[in-house]
């Protein structure tokens, strides 16, 4: 017996081994492939196009073994319903009614009027318009499914059989793939893992009894695009950010069709109104996962945290802070993106010895009676910096493209001013 199985197992194992290759291949060709490129290969209407066939032809067959087994069929309900009717008024019913009688004028009671209340009454009883309006459609056509007849598939063997198989591919194929939050999580969660073991990234969480949880916004500290991977491989998050081209523009592309990110055209962002309404919608919808927000809105060095814009602060949502601090020693995790490219960028941090870094769940917090979205902001901002060991600063990121406000010029000028007039006052006096 032993010998025996040895082979047969061989041979098992190689088939479970070629049948995983032919569906992850198919998988990846028709389903992974078009997804990330937006492309059709028309399957899908194929795909519709041969059931309408199978339905006709199971209609048929249907129909012929009714008559065969003089089998009646349930048929749906006509527009017009089981009675036939005339759109007609209670008056023109009544004034029919009374032409045979003695008086056909509506100026008193008539014995003969109750005629029309039984028969309507009647009426509604055998075909009520109501009722039937809140059950499921009866077809004329068989589609496979017993839900919509469930004397159809009794009537001939071919018939049961056909059904029998489509149960298989409905409930073993297609409601796997249909179950979309679990399945996106899953695959989100794995995909992001595999690009962290192939930055060689080993990241130490902490607290994650703080993890954001769904209708809340996500605030971090940014230094590098991976700060996305890093968060993103302990949990899952909707993206918000500007559009981009190339690699970056392909990669959103890819995302928005599996999660619900938020994705902004460069005349949007500057419309204030417009990216807080959308925000707002999101974390409303507790079913959605939440957002994730560098408030920076650029990538600092890894040694400090600049100013966090206000807008993501005046939704009235739980904020929930995360602070990245990353180990030098080992990579410069740092993008600086008005020097390298994001392909550019990415070959340094594949050529890098490893990506180590340490993330920090801060408890959620909440904005506080009197308190402003930016104080709010800063409030957020300070915790997380001393939770990374970062020096917080005040100063706007926009400044590594922008040129300084005239507010500050004006502060600055208007704190010289004071000097030098308190130093002549004082001169004066004395």
């Amino acid at each position: 017996m032993g010998p025996f199985m040895s082979p047969f197992n061989n041979l098992l194992c190689m088939l479970l081994g070629i049948s995983f290759t032919v569906w992850f291949t198919l998988l990846l060709v028709f389903i992974i492939v078009p997804a990330i490129f937006g492309l059709s290969f028309g399957i899908r209407s194929l795909y519709m196009k041969m059931l309408l066939k199978v339905f006709k032809w199971a209609t048929v067959r249907m129909e012929r073994g009714a008559k065969e087994k003089n089998h009646l069929l349930y048929k749906p309900y006509s527009l017009n319903g089981i009675i036939a009717k005339e759109p007609t008024s209670l008056e023109e019913e009544l004034k029919e009614i009374r032409r045979n009688g003695s008086s056909q004028d509506l100026d008193e009671f008539e014995m003969s009027d109750t005629f029309y209340f039984c028969r309507r009454g009647i009426e509604s009883i055998v075909d009520d318009e109501v009722t039937k309006r809140f059950t499921a459609e009866e077809l004329d056509s068989w589609n496979l499914l017993t839900r919509s007849n469930y004397n159809f598939n009794h009537i001939s063997t071919r018939l049961t059989v056909l059904w029998g198989l489509g149960v298989v591919i409905r409930y073993g194929f297609l409601l796997p793939l249909r179950v979309k939050n679990f399945l996106s999580e899953k695959v989100h969660l794995m995909c992001y893992r595999i690009c962290v073991r192939a930055l060689t990234a080993i990241i130490t969480y902490h607290h994650s009894e703080n993890k954001p949880k769904n209708g809340g916004i996500c605030v971090a500290n940014h230094t590098s695009p991976i700060d996305i991977i890093i968060l993103a491989s302990d949990g899952c998050y909707a993206m918000v950010g500007q559009i981009h081209g190339g690699l970056m523009g392909l990669i959103q592309k890819s995302m928005v069709k599996a999660c619900p990110h938020i994705w902004f055209e460069r005349s949007e962002v500057k419309d204030r109104h417009l990216v807080a309404k959308r925000l707002s919608d999101h974390v409303k919808d507790k079913s959605k996962l939440p957002i994730l927000i560098f408030p920076e809105g650029t990538c600092i060095n890894n040694t400090s945290v600049m100013m966090f814009k206000k807008g993501s602060f005046e939704i009235g949502s739980t904020v929930y802070p995360v602070a990245i601090k990353y180990d030098p020693r080992f990579g410069d995790a740092f993008w600086n993106s008005s020097k390298f490219g994001m392909v550019n960028y990415l070959l340094r941090m594949m050529s890098s010895w490893a990506i180590v870094c340490s993330v920090w769940y801060l408890p959620p917090m909440s904005r506080q009676e009197g308190e402003d979205a930016v104080q709010f902001a800063n409030r957020v901002k300070a915790a997380i910096a001393r939770q990374g060991g970062l020096v917080d600063l005040l100063w706007d990121g926009g400044l590594k493209r922008g040129k300084v406000k005239d507010t500050f010029k004006e502060e600055q000028q208007k704190l010289y001013s004071k000097i030098l007039v308190g130093t002549q006052e004082d001169r004066s006096r004395s």
